[in-house]
């Protein structure tokens, strides 16, 4: 699947940080109308995140809040200012919690964790990025460290500017205003496979509409 190259991938990637920037406020009025949410939440206490935990991309923190059931401690990253708040807001007064203002494709992690898990964050990296990202949460595990993540790979016709073999779509703010975005609709089998062969022991599982979520560690 194709996407931007060069110069015009950074551009389109300081857009998506702007897009998610500008969505925080309306960002749970975009949520997708099919089942199987409550699947990825069930999924998610079952692999029981417990220990030092690290949230990448972390929005608003509706996984953050979940997070906190299990880990010891977490620390959140997002690139906007303003799902960060939000994120603060809805997890209140708790000290557990560190949250961190950052680029994810700049940032360096400045310590390990137990677990690595990212909501609805895989399908917004590009596919030139893909590799350097998985580096990345490597860098980010203690030597026996998981990784656990949800996404989907749902994406309107409407959508597809560039045609359905691009990874750059557009998606609009309830005003109206365009952005250009990255959206990779990952097929499970195809992802588990691709996981592999950069290092990976992931399983990937097909929830209730158009949903899934990967769970597992280094090979």
């Amino acid at each position: 699947m194709n996407s931007a190259d060069g110069g015009n991938l950074q551009e389109l990637l300081d857009e998506q940080v702007v897009y998610y920037r500008a969505i925080a406020t309306e960002y749970e009025r975009h949520a997708l109308p099919f089942p199987g949410a409550s699947e990825l939440s069930a999924a998610l206490d079952a692999f029981r995140p417990t220990g030092s935990v690290l949230e990448l991309a972390c929005g608003p923190g509706n996984w953050t809040t979940q997070l906190l059931q299990h880990a010891a401690d977490v620390t959140a990253v997002d690139a906007s200012p303003e799902m960060l708040a939000i994120a603060s807001a809805r997890v209140g007064e708790e000290e557990r919690v560190r949250f961190v203002s950052a680029d994810l494709f700049r940032w360096q992690p400045d310590r390990r964790y137990d677990v690595v898990f990212f909501g609805f964050w895989l399908s917004h990296v590009p596919p030139e990025r893909f590799a350097s990202f998985w580096s990345l949460v490597a860098d980010c595990l203690k030597p026996d460290g998981r990784v656990f993540f949800v996404d989907d790979g749902y994406r309107t016709a409407d959508e597809l500017i560039e045609g359905e073999q691009s990874a750059t779509i557009q998606r609009q703010l309830l005003d109206g205003t365009a952005y250009r975005i990255v959206k990779v609709p990952h097929q499970p089998p195809d992802l588990e496979r691709q996981l592999e062969r950069i290092g990976w022991r992931i399983k990937i599982h097909s929830t209730t509409g158009p949903f899934y979520w990967g769970a597992g560690n280094r090979a």
